[in-house]
């Protein structure tokens, strides 16, 4: 097989990694051994918000608040259930003083504040059995988690006449954490052996089959320390390890598949085990390096956001993906060296094959793979117009309920039923009148009079929706008042409201926090710097594209097609967690809405994912039509040669996400269970239907490109061959030779 030489880096490290097996893989064991120290503890360093922009007003005014008026705004919440004495009962409110008290003595907490003070109505329930006792737990949510921590033992359970449950902001995100962290290290322990199972499949070899799993825990332990070295400098959300997690195996085991396949091929063609090695990099290799950088484009758009939840992710997904591609171009090729032929040790299929009498020594275990998937693709191509035309349809119709789609925040709802700080929520939320805990916040700053704050809280009592308005506080020249909202805290006549209060004149400037108001800034940001992002990955990606096909037309195609196949996952997103169908087996609750964030976390995930897979499929067609010049034969061998590949690939990485999905967080069901649904639809419906049947009807047009550019990729343009130019002439009688033998070797997977 004729390869065109490498760019001159890769070409060094492909020298050096095959004089030098050992001393690469030392350098790598000794970097995966500091990544092991650097990383450890990094979970209990992360944080379970990020949801809220920064520099939005409700983010200034509860700032400005939790620093002028700090009591006002309570973050721990005792639910003090008084059985059938009722709350006014002297034994309960005795009780009840008695843990105020000690509750005030903490160190880290101030503001305690109950309904035995003042007879709050909105701190008493409306049967009367429950009341509350709030405070303020000072600090970050990583310094408020410890003092929870610390505290909530010796307050949890049975008080003489009273029993007390632990909830409010503190306790949601701390049990959000605890969960998460729990969750994950089972996703972890059911999808590794899964994957091997599934590698073993694949391969046959149980030696092969191990490789890719070494990359991925290599990359995760690299992706871990980087995550811990962020935390010193920013915040980094807890939900990031599960996208590391996910990602680190999933794209771990793409690339050391893609690497393991073709170095087997070369083995199976008779290349000595250096020359494979040295192929296999300048092929694969150079096909995975750019894979990597397409998908951190897509994962690099979430910084354009300001919500560190998002952020977060970037950081993650961007770090392990590349850590990803460097162990299968660094650790695995040395690996590869080492091993050479021996990577074909322990064949499990060759042994079944054994006992069941039947040996065939001259073609490779998985040689009929490559003859389905040539079946499949030349039916598709065959039939192209109605392939091209029911695909699509499908596609829309799945993405369909997308349309009706309603964004909320993230709650405490996301939480299992039975966690504790959710119960008391929900005993607040049910029981407890005008949503304590829930309202919204408005701070004044700026000199006023009495007559001033009077004249101002009755204009906002005469708001529609406004159930009852508490205040003012003053400090200073500083005030706050609490506006209770008739409807439920976050709402869409909750959201007006919160723009009609932005919009009352005053004699002061008065900004607005509160759940609410959070949202509606959350989504004018996203609002705001979506187009930004969505160009970014269009045009990076079309960029990128172009220069691996040298096609005008290929670039939009890989856009259009990609986007096509997450419309399944965003219409499930919408039927199943919005709408609530399937909530049932699944365990979880519907709120109505979509967490904001999400789908634009999911898009970018789940575009990258869907680029990764279209890069190993053009990357092939491309070399084949290098080689040949023939469009319908390069598209018909490139699905041949990797529709196993991209197909067992999504398997275990699906296989991965759904170990996510299992969580009972429900916002990472969600993303686990949404990025399983569209890497499987982009594999088995837009990589195997659509892709081929819209390459047929477009024909040889597909790799046309204007002069001048075609001039900028014959000097930058890159392919699995190498740099991309015509192949060199060669005499018919070994052109023939060689690509029969290129077609007679099977695909791997």
């Amino acid at each position: 097989m004729s390869v065109v030489n490498s760019g001159p880096r890769l070409g060094r490290w492909t020298r050096f990694v095959t004089a030098r097996p050992r001393l690469s893989l030392l350098l790598a064991l000794v970097v995966t051994a500091l990544a092991v120290f650097a990383g450890s503890g990094a979970a209990d360093r992360l944080s379970s918000g990020g949801w809220e922009d920064p520099d939005s007003q409700s983010s200034y005014a509860a700032k400005a608040l939790d620093r002028e008026f700090p009591d006002s705004r309570p973050n721990l919440l005792l639910l003090i259930d008084s059985g059938h004495k009722g709350v006014d009962d002297p034994a309960v409110a005795a009780e009840a003083a008695r843990l105020m008290r000690r509750l005030s003595g903490e160190e880290g907490v101030k503001g305690v504040s109950s309904y035995w003070q003042g007879r709050s109505p909105a701190l008493r329930s409306e049967d009367g059995q429950e009341a509350l006792i709030a405070a303020r737990v000072e600090g970050d949510e990583k310094a408020a988690g410890k003092v929870l921590e610390r505290i909530a033992p010796g307050y949890r359970g049975t008080h003489g006449p009273v029993e007390v449950s632990i909830g409010g902001p503190v306790a949601v995100m701390h049990d959000m954490q605890t969960i998460i962290q729990e969750d994950l290290l089972r996703a972890e322990i059911i999808a590794l052996p899964v994957t091997l199972v599934l590698l073993v499949m694949v391969f046959g070899s149980a030696v092969a089959a191990l490789l890719p799993l070494v990359v991925g825990v290599v990359a995760i332990l690299g992706t871990n320390a980087i995550l811990n070295g962020l935390t010193v400098v920013t915040d980094v959300s807890v939900f990031a390890l599960n996208l590391t997690t996910a990602m680190g195996l999933g794209l771990a085991i793409d690339y050391a598949l893609f690497i393991v396949r073709r170095f087997r091929e070369e083995l199976a063609a008779g290349a000595a085990t250096r020359q494979a090695v040295g192929i296999t990099l300048r092929t694969a290799g150079r096909t995975v390096l750019f894979s990597a950088l397409t998908v951190a484009v897509s994962l690099a758009a979430m910084l354009v956001f300001p919500q560190y939840f998002l952020r977060s992710f970037a950081y993650a997904g961007i770090a392990v993906v590349l850590l990803a591609a460097a162990a299968a171009l660094i650790l695995l090729p040395a690996v590869l060296m080492l091993l050479g032929e021996r990577v074909n040790a322990l064949d499990l299929r060759r042994l079944l094959r054994a006992r069941g009498g039947r040996q065939d020594h001259a073609r490779p275990a998985d040689s009929g793979e490559g003859t389905r998937w040539g079946r499949v693709v030349a039916l598709v191509m065959r039939r192209a117009p109605v392939f091209a035309v029911l695909t699509t349809a499908v596609l829309v119709l799945l993405g369909l309920p997308f349309l009706g789609a309603k964004f909320g925040p993230a709650d405490d709802r996301q939480l299992p039923t039975n966690a504790e700080s959710r119960v008391v929520q929900e005993h607040i939320r049910d029981g407890f009148p005008g949503s304590p805990g829930g309202g919204l916040e408005v701070f004044a700053e700026g000199a006023a009079t009495r007559a001033q704050y009077a004249e101002y809280r009755a204009r906002i009592e005469g708001l529609p929706g406004v159930l009852r308005v508490e205040g003012p506080l003053v400090s200073g020249t500083n005030a706050t008042f609490t506006v209770l909202p008739e409807e439920k805290a976050v709402g869409q006549q909750t959201e007006e409201l919160v723009r009609e209060l932005r919009a009352q004149p005053a004699p002061f400037e008065t900004s607005v926090a509160g759940a609410a108001a959070m949202l509606v800034d959350s989504k004018a940001a996203i609002g705001e710097r979506l187009p930004w992002a969505a160009a970014i990955i269009a045009v990076v990606t079309l960029l990128l594209v172009f220069l691996l096909t040298g096609s005008v037309l290929i670039p939009l195609q890989a856009v259009v097609l990609n986007g096509l196949s997450l419309t399944a996952m965003f219409g499930a997103v919408v039927w199943i967690f919005q709408e609530g169908h399937l909530s049932g087996p699944l365990a979880f609750t519907s709120t109505g809405d979509i967490e904001t964030t999400l789908p634009v976390l999911m898009f970018c995930v789940a575009f990258g994912l869907s680029m990764d897979y279209g890069v190993f499929l053009l990357s092939r067609i491309k070399e084949e039509y290098d080689r040949t010049g023939d469009h319908e034969h390069a598209v018909a061998y490139g699905l041949r040669r990797t529709g196993g590949l991209i197909t067992a690939a999504a398997v275990i990485l699906a296989v991965v996400m759904v170990a996510i999905g299992a969580s009972r967080v429900t916002n990472t069901k969600m993303l686990g269970l949404g990025i399983a649904l569209a890497v499987l639809m982009d594999a088995a419906v837009v990589r195997s239907l659509l892709v081929p049947s819209v390459m047929k009807l477009t024909g040889r047009a597909t790799w046309w490109a204007p002069a001048p550019l075609r001039a900028f990729h014959a000097r930058f343009g890159i392919s699995e061959g190498g740099i991309s130019e015509p192949a060199p002439a060669k005499g018919a009688s070994e052109e023939a030779r060689l690509s029969d033998l290129d077609r007679d070797r099977a695909p791997v997977g």
